[in-house]
């Protein structure tokens, strides 16, 4: 019995290393200045890393990489601190209204579980309302097969603290852009809405339609704390999802913040040169056939398949050297 345990264990343990894990995770990061100077910083990358990693989809916001150099970085050091996935990008252009200040939203992801199917730069131009966004929303389309999604579209934004019940309201209007477009229900809508204490009265509710439509799902519900500081206590970060299709693809309860301070033992200054905003996080629930099959070989696909085989010949030899052992 206890062999036959050991063996069991030993299988899930690289069921578990050839998949990956059978989470799929979409994360949303306001990285607070991200460029050059931070790039610098070794013991700040390396936080930055282990947070991302975490992630099959992670949405970076307030990345000022003007020099173009922080970016390349930190996918470098992405793909070397992770064996088992490697990570890609795709960035919008430099936005903003002033030359002085600008920001790109950057989508980094796992090649070896989402492909990018199509991308679109918001024109902000609609009729009666031109120039809505200070930072108009870069729309990506991914699909995933492991999930049981299948494929689904992200709509980033950074709201200017300054015009958020109008930004939030114009979301309404990418995301039915979107939807005609693309033929799509499968939306969710997530980032930096400084959708909360000073910046979105609660008066000024009831004029956002991305509030009100009753087909949007608010996960990150209020008075949930997506700030590092301990003297703020804002639902600044949210993930809203589209869809009754979408909503039940989403494991239930697993949207919140992702408190890194507490998870690797930070102290707050430490925390707060990595950012002043925690990221936020959804799990998509996934096609338990295809982790199977991926776990034996017979639904691998891409560039990590021999790598993937091998780890779980590797880990099946190792169960039997353990059972030899113990039978001793």
């Amino acid at each position: 019995m206890r062999s036959s345990s050991l063996l069991l264990l030993s299988f899930l343990m690289g069921v578990r290393d050839v998949q990956g894990g059978s989470d799929f995770r979409v994360c949303a990061f306001n990285l607070q200045h991200f460029g050059d100077s931070k790039s610098k910083k070794s013991d700040v990358m390396e936080t930055l890393t282990r947070i991302i990693t975490r992630c099959d989809v992670c949405l970076l916001q307030e990345v000022r990489d003007s020099k173009g150099k922080a970016l390349p970085q930190l996918l470098t050091q992405l793909n070397s601190n992770d064996s088992v996935h490697k990570y890609d990008a795709v960035a919008s252009e430099r936005l903003g209204r002033s030359e002085s200040y600008q920001e790109q939203y950057v989508f980094v992801y796992r090649t070896d579980t989402v492909t990018v199917s199509g991308q679109y730069q918001y024109p902000d131009i609609r009729p009666g309302d031109v120039d809505a966004f200070s930072r108009e929303p870069f729309v990506v389309r991914f699909k995933a097969p492991r999930t049981t999604i299948k494929e689904f579209v992200l709509i980033p934004q950074h709201t200017t603290p300054t015009n958020t019940t109008k930004e939030l309201d114009a979301l309404y209007d990418v995301l039915q852009d979107v939807r005609k477009m693309w033929k799509t229900e499968n939306v969710i809508l997530l980032g930096d809405f400084n959708a909360d204490c000073g910046y979105l009265a609660k008066k000024n509710r009831k004029n956002v339609r991305l509030i009100t439509e009753k087909s949007l799902v608010w996960l990150i519900e209020d008075k949930t704390d997506t700030t590092v500081r301990s003297s703020t206590s804002c639902t600044y970060d949210r993930i809203v999802v589209h869809g009754e299709t979408f909503a039940r693809a989403i494991v239930p309860l697993s949207a919140k913040p992702f408190n890194f301070q507490s998870e690797y033992e930070l102290t707050e200054d430490q925390a707060l040169e990595v950012s002043d905003h925690y990221p936020v996080e959804v799990l998509l629930k996934v096609d338990k056939s295809r982790v199977f099959n991926g776990a034996t070989s017979l639904a691998l696909t891409g560039t990590n398949h021999k790598t993937s085989q091998l780890k779980f010949f590797s880990w099946f030899v190792l169960s039997h050297l353990v059972l030899q052992v113990l039978a001793r």
